[in-house]
């Protein structure tokens, strides 16, 4: 019976390692922010995100302890008229880097909790297409940071 046990025990060990075939994704953000506009129950979140890994990664939604609901969002500017729109998903591909940038996409944060001061910090959790997620803290910056 023993025999039988080692190399079920065995590969259990190899599955929990992480190696049963499912990479998890290399994700990594920098430089998180979030323009304060004082008074206001929404603010917009930008970062850039670069994944290292092999496999695409996608992110499929956002959360903030601090507002009610968050979402993707991109901007546009269409014959000089502006609009913005949600996005349901943000796919990114091995060894790429996108950047949520004033103008472009960004992550809109809607029912603040209470309104945001330059100097706070921000928890942002980016929740990825089959499972995982990715926790991130943004800095508030005033107004007129671009």
């Amino acid at each position: 019976m023993q025999t039988r046990a080692a190399p079920f025990a065995a590969c259990l060990a190899w599955l929990c390692a992480g190696h049963g075939g499912a990479q998890s994704p290399a994700l990594e953000v920098t430089d998180a922010w979030v323009r304060a506009a004082p008074g206001a129950e929404v603010a917009a979140a930008y970062f850039t995100v670069h994944n290292a890994g092999s496999i695409p990664v996608t992110l499929s939604g956002v959360r903030s302890a601090l507002a009610a609901s968050a979402m993707i969002h991109e901007s546009k500017l269409d014959n000089g008229r502006s609009s913005m729109r949600p996005r349901e998903q943000l796919s990114v591909a091995p060894g790429a880097t996108v950047r949520l940038a004033p103008g472009g996409l960004h992550v809109m944060l809607a029912q603040l909790a209470h309104p945001l001061t330059p100097g706070e910090e921000v928890p942002l959790l980016l929740l990825l297409a089959g499972g995982g997620s990715v926790a991130v803290t943004a800095r508030v910056r005033p107004l007129s940071a671009d």
